[in-house]
């Protein structure tokens, strides 16, 4: 493919992505700055979208929004990875009880990905968008996860979560991982500060169901002397939403752990 294909892709991926963002109409020139695109391209991808129905068009005001038609693109997306299980549930229940941004993570490849979040109430906040990727080694929701996996994978997945970190100061040794793994699968629960932001806090737990092959686990997170604070209670109530969530349809599998 070349690659003039491949930056049109991309570029109507973060079209799309962008509109989620900010939630309102935009002119084409307001979305070719706030994107960093050529005007002449910019217009291009936007009367392609509009084409394809996925942008409607008010020549009027000259303004662009997304159609029904893009939600229709994810709409079957929740059910077919959280089949009729409570795993949703669980997520509203840990956020009710915490206000804390709370979220689903699963692992894809050597990185752990958000497939849910819902965003903290509180004023002092980190954000994380759906559908990150982070090196497995830099959160503590990645530590969960490697921690269901037999060592030797550990130690595969820890040297190629390195080469896919660009900082050096943020590879870690793999001693020092496995210390952690132990630990985790020891208490049965991982809570870290200033992993992966300065000032942050995690508390999380494994859930009994995997998805897609790949183990689950439910997380929250906020500023670190927030859940310093209420981390006792917030674990409760991380552990009280995993034991509601039980495996009730083929999409949903009881997930098996390796050490």
């Amino acid at each position: 493919m070349q690659n003039s294909q491949v930056k049109s892709a991309t570029r109507a991926i973060e079209i799309l992505e962008y509109f989620k963002r900010i939630r309102q109409p935009r002119a084409m020139s307001e979305i070719a700055v706030a994107l960093g695109y050529p005007q002449s391209s910019t217009t291009v991808l936007l009367k392609t979208l509009v084409t394809l129905g996925y942008l409607n068009f008010d020549r009027s005001d000259r303004l662009y929004f997304p159609t029904p038609k893009v939600t229709s693109l994810g709409d079957w997306i929740p059910r077919a990875l959280f089949g009729t299980s409570r795993v949703l549930d669980a997520l509203r229940d840990v956020h009710a009880a915490t206000g804390e941004t709370v979220s689903i993570g699963t692992r894809n490849d050597v990185y752990l990905q958000y497939v849910q979040i819902i965003q903290s109430v509180h004023a002092l906040r980190f954000h994380v968008d759906e559908g990150t990727l982070r090196p497995l080694t830099q959160s503590a929701v990645g530590w969960m996860l490697l921690s269901t996996l037999p060592d030797d994978k550990i130690d595969n997945i820890v040297r190629r979560a390195n080469i896919a970190t660009p900082k050096a100061s943020e590879r870690v040794k793999i001693g020092d991982m496995m210390e952690r793994v132990r630990e985790i699968r020891q208490t049965g629960y991982c809570w870290t500060e200033n992993v992966p932001f300065l000032g942050g806090g995690t508390i999380c737990v494994l859930l009994p169901i995997s998805i897609q092959n790949q183990p689950v686990v439910l997380g929250l997170g906020g500023a670190a002397e927030r859940i310093r604070l209420n981390r006792d209670r917030y674990l409760a109530s991380l552990q009280r939403a995993a034991k509601s969530v039980q495996p009730s349809d083929p999409f949903d599998q009881p997930i098996d752990i390796e050490f």
